[in-house]
């Protein structure tokens, strides 16, 4: 299991990304500093750090500089609201292995993750299946019995959630976050609008409504 290091002082933003990290499979941690970032990525094993620019103690284009000079390896994803060109530039140039600029779709973030990880030879296979259901990632094609079916692309990112966990309750928030990012209406009912086109597409049965927890993608 791929370890990443999240390097935010946003609380909520940080909170945000190991939640959906986790769901995903991956071991996190959170340091809310550069001066920690710095010596949690040198000092424990980590397999990628989430890099945020804007720390406090030190800046995060710093904290790359010194641990590309210290000889550390570890893939670096820059997330930063910073969008100037010269900033992409001069964190590429500084040893980052990515960039991506606020505000982010969860969904891009996390195939950006896999990306590098995948690159550091943790290859995971593209393509989802469940029983009857299949989800190829990189061809972006979903099927059910044997038939391709279409899928918008919030459909695509849900039934993803679900193929990743088939069998384990998905609480509304979970799936909010997953498909719809950090800046989600709690109060919004527009997940159970997407289970219900998922369910007109995969056949009704197949994914479960657990009262007050969430659903499930059953077998």
């Amino acid at each position: 299991m791929s370890r990443i290091l999240i390097a935010e002082d946003e609380a909520r933003l940080a909170a945000f990304l190991e939640k959906g990290l986790r769901s995903n499979g991956f071991t996190t941690a959170t340091v809310p500093d550069g001066p920690a970032a710095r010596a949690t990525a040198r000092d424990e094993d980590f397999d990628l750090l989430i890099l945020d620019l804007g720390l406090p103690g030190m800046d995060g284009l710093e904290v790359l500089r010194q641990l590309r000079a210290g000889g550390q390896r570890m893939p670096v994803l820059i997330l930063s609201a910073r969008d100037d060109v010269a900033e992409k530039v001069g964190g590429l140039e500084l040893g980052a292995d990515d960039y991506l600029t606020k505000p982010f779709r969860f969904e891009e973030l996390l195939a950006r993750v896999r990306v590098r990880l995948r690159d550091e030879g943790t290859a995971e296979s593209t393509v989802l299946r469940h029983g009857e259901i299949t989800l190829d990632l990189r061809t972006r094609r979903a099927g059910v019995d044997g038939r391709a079916i279409e899928l918008s692309a919030r459909e695509f990112t849900m039934l993803e959630a679900f193929l990743r966990h088939p069998g384990q309750v998905l609480s509304r928030e979970q799936l909010l976050s997953h498909v719809w990012g950090y800046d989600y209406d709690p109060g919004s009912n527009v997940v159970d609008v997407y289970v219900g086109y998922l369910r007109r597409k995969l056949g009704r049965e197949r994914i479960q409504t657990v009262r007050g927890m969430g659903y499930l993608l059953s077998a």
